[in-house]
């Protein structure tokens, strides 16, 4: 796997480790910077749980130079801007929140922060305008170009794939979001471009909870439409649930092209079988290790909001053996 080298990433990590060991550093007793961190989805859940480990490692960094308060949220934006709004009353120094609620939906909460001096950043899925708003109060974000991504993982499957035109192929997707929803865009127009007959299914919140409630809706589409070359999952769940999708359906490794985003230990056997071809990885360790230290140079040093693209990598069976053993101990996906 080939990963572009993030000179802005090397410099935070850089400036960070200076900081703290740096003579310029107070002898004096600090007190906690209080930060509470979303990670995203469930206790336990693959995805979210790289995320707390990369904000957990980071706070282990800096001891107890902070205090890291963590916020688990099922991947349901409704639930994401009640905490926020709960968070928020609290006072904390500052706040790492995920954008799949959207701009509207989290703007006067955040602006409501902002104007306590709470300091706000975000991960996973970007808020553009109240980046590009609040950037000098230290705003920024950890994560992939959400479309970019989208666009990447669809055009390199239909060229991996040998694909072309008139060929029939499903996207699986979360269209109904407004922002997170543009990676499934960013796929679908790839496909299009390319040619191809692209039909759409949204992703459930029954099966966007639980991957496997999706069985017999894909089964149901495959059987419909046996034509299909090519199924692209956009969520991670769904893509480590792509072996048993296929095999529900009767179809071996070799009948359709799986594709999809983010490596989880089921991923990595799908992988290894043959059913899934290609995943996207967005680096979640980094969405939780860089938003805690944005905040501290924030409050500590006025450093203003860093955007990091992580989205930079594509996984298949030739290069999955480098990356596997993180995965598998919760360190990348």
């Amino acid at each position: 796997m080939r990963f572009k080298k993030l000179s802005s990433l090397m410099a935070v990590v850089g400036l960070g480790i200076a900081l703290l060991t740096g003579p310029a550093i107070s002898q004096e007793k600090e007190e906690p910077i209080v930060i509470y961190f979303f990670c995203g989805g469930p206790p336990g859940g693959t995805f979210s749980t790289v995320v707390y480990n990369g904000a957990k490692t980071a706070a282990e960094i800096l001891g107890d130079r902070v205090d890291v308060k963590y916020i688990w949220s099922d991947w349901n934006p409704h639930k994401m801007v009640s905490q926020f709004q709960q968070a928020v009353a609290v006072h904390p120094d500052g706040i790492a929140i995920m954008g799949h609620p959207g701009v509207e939906a989290l703007k006067p909460f955040v602006e409501e922060a902002e104007r306590v001096g709470i300091i706000v950043t975000s991960q996973n899925v970007t808020l553009p305008e109240l980046e590009e708003k609040y950037k000098v109060n230290g705003f920024g974000y950890v994560g992939q170009d959400l479309y970019g991504s989208g666009y990447m993982l669809g055009k390199a499957a239909v060229e991996r794939a040998g694909l072309g035109k008139g060929n029939r192929a499903l996207v699986w997707g979360l269209l109904r979001e407004p922002t997170r929803g543009l990676r499934t865009k960013g796929a679908i127009d790839a496909l299009k471009e390319a040619g191809l007959t692209v039909d759409y299914l949204e992703i459930s919140p029954e099966v966007d909870k639980d991957a496997s409630a999706g069985i017999p809706i894909i089964v149901g589409y495959l059987q419909k439409h046996p034509d299909c070359k090519l199924v692209i999952t956009d969520h991670g769940q769904l893509t480590a649930t792509l072996p048993a999708y296929f095999r529900a359906a009767r179809l071996g490794p070799d009948d359709v092209f799986g594709a999809g985003f983010d490596l989880a230990p089921p991923t990595l056997e799908g992988i290894r079988s043959g059913y899934v071809d290609l995943v996207h990885s967005q680096q979640p360790f980094l969405q939780g290790f860089l938003p805690i230290f944005q905040i501290y140079l924030t409050v500590k040093y006025k450093i203003a909001g860093l955007h990091i693209d992580t989205g930079v990598g594509l996984i298949d069976k030739t290069n999955v053996d480098f990356i596997a053993p993180l995965v598998e101990k919760g360190m990348a996906g």
